[in-house]
């Protein structure tokens, strides 16, 4: 195969096919030297694709979370240790702390990433 710049979600799909027919190329290999750069040119393609797309507002992230887990702002409550807390936080009216922020990503599943984007407060 020849290897060009991924700039395509076409050409992102025929390296993808490409990548999992070499996949278990023995290292030395042509093959596997034409897997590392394949690999090496679809990561900046997707890192290019994520680029473009803004994370969502943290608070809105977590409300999200909550609704697809099923939790209400009680058990939010006890995973960041504070009633009044959680309640202000959800309204905007405290912005999060480190701590809390590692405890919802733990318990929420939420990328840190997302949760420590700058936020209004109210």
């Amino acid at each position: 195969m020849e290897i060009k710049l991924i700039r395509t979600e076409k050409d992102y799909t025929e390296a993808s096919e490409r990548l999992e027919e070499i996949f278990h190329s023995k290292p030395g290999t042509q093959e596997n030297e034409e897997l590392q750069i394949l690999v090496m040119l679809m990561e900046k393609y997707e890192d290019e694709l994520i680029g473009e797309f803004p994370y969502p507002d943290p608070i809105e992230a977590i409300k999200f979370k909550m609704e697809q887990m099923g939790i209400d702002q009680k058990e939010l409550a006890k995973i960041i240790g504070l009633r009044s807390r959680a309640s202000e936080i959800l309204s905007k009216k405290r912005p999060m702390s480190i701590n809390i922020i590692r405890k919802i990503s733990r318990a929420l599943a939420i990328p840190a990433d997302i949760l420590i984007q700058p936020y209004e407060t109210i």
